[in-house]
């Protein structure tokens, strides 16, 4: 082989490395383009190595003493890529450089339920009332949920087929999932001299086939005020305050006589809104009996009581149509409150 042939491999071997180790852009890229040019075993300075033994005898120093300088070059340049890679960073050598000026990326952020909304929307307005608010257990006995409420053992509200009875166990009367918020009124009662001025909020449970408006668990606001001198006009006048509050406007309310065990009278309550009645729920005056199962005297102190629906408050403020739709958990339709 010509020395000028061989110096013309080197030559054409220093330009291809030194194009490779400055177009790689990460450590494991340089690395490869080593193996390529530098290799101890297929390299490609390796391979031009053994062309040396070709180069007439009275040329081979001068190629020996190229050869060795090409070789010096190309591990130089190996080295200065090695170190600019370092001193870019990780992240510099893996891909475009971060740009603090652009927008970040939102989170995802959860919400509230619709029906935890309005729950707290109605502690807050009849807060301001002077309402106070009151819990009690799911899972009651049936003085709480009945005898107390002047439901007698044979009424039909205590129907098994209407109301989720627990089997209490030999030795242990029934237990039942509460039909109504109204036994909070009882446990508060029982442990609060009058006067009294109390709502509760929370779910109740009846055994009802789903559909668009019933649902077997939903949530009740049960309202409870005595004291001396209270009258319907005042429960008319709470009520009027309270719906004015959530419905927006000036609200009209309508009761039309009705019958309920715990009351008497008894009215159920509509509010005029948007142009047409609408039913809300039912109220009425404390029955006397119930005064005296919790230990007032019914000639000293008069009360009355409420209960609204809240899935039903939810529905009409935001043109809901299926209860069922609150319960399916579709973000899609969570998303819009």
């Amino acid at each position: 082989m010509a020395l000028a042939e061989f110096l013309q491999q080197l030559d054409d071997l220093a330009a291809a490395a030194d194009h490779a180790f400055a177009a790689a852009g990460d450590p494991e890229t340089l690395e490869a383009a080593r193996v390529e040019f530098l290799g101890a075993k297929q390299g490609r300075l390796k391979s031009v190595q053994k062309q040396l033994g070709r180069v007439p005898k009275e040329d081979k120093r001068a190629a020996g003493m190229r050869f060795n300088e090409v070789k010096a070059a190309v591990e130089n340049a190996f080295q200065d890529r090695a170190q600019q890679l370092q001193s870019q960073g990780p992240q510099q050598a893996a891909g475009p450089q971060f740009d603090p000026t652009l927008p970040g990326t939102p989170l995802s952020l959860g919400r509230l339920h619709p029906i935890t909304q309005t729950i707290e929307e109605l502690k807050d307005i009849m807060g301001r009332l002077g309402f106070s608010v009151a819990e009690g257990p799911e899972i009651e006995d049936e003085r709480h949920n009945f005898e107390a409420l002047n439901i007698p053992r044979e009424h039909p509200a205590r129907d098994p087929l209407d109301n989720f009875y627990i089997h209490g166990g030999s030795g242990f009367p029934p237990l039942l999932l509460r039909s109504q918020t109204s036994t909070v009124q009882i446990r508060v009662m029982e442990n609060t001299p009058p006067p009294v001025r109390i709502i509760s909020l929370g779910r109740v449970y009846r055994p009802d086939t789903a559909d668009a408006t019933h649902y077997p668990m939903f949530h009740q606001m049960e309202g409870l005020l005595v004291d001396r001198h209270v009258t319907l006009a005042d429960l008319k006048s709470v009520l009027r305050l309270f719906a004015a509050s959530y419905l927006g406007g000036d609200v009209h309310i309508r009761f039309r006589p009705s019958f309920f065990p715990f009351t008497e009278p008894s009215v159920e309550v509509d509010f005029h809104w948007n142009d047409q009645w609408i039913e809300f729920g039912g109220a009425g005056m404390v029955d006397p009996n119930v005064l005296r199962a919790v230990g007032y005297d019914p000639e000293q102190v008069v009360g009355f009581a409420f209960g609204l629906g809240v899935e039903r408050l939810c529905m009409r403020r935001h043109g809901v149509t299926d209860i069922r739709e609150f319960y399916k958990n579709d973000v899609r339709f969570l998303h819009q409150f």
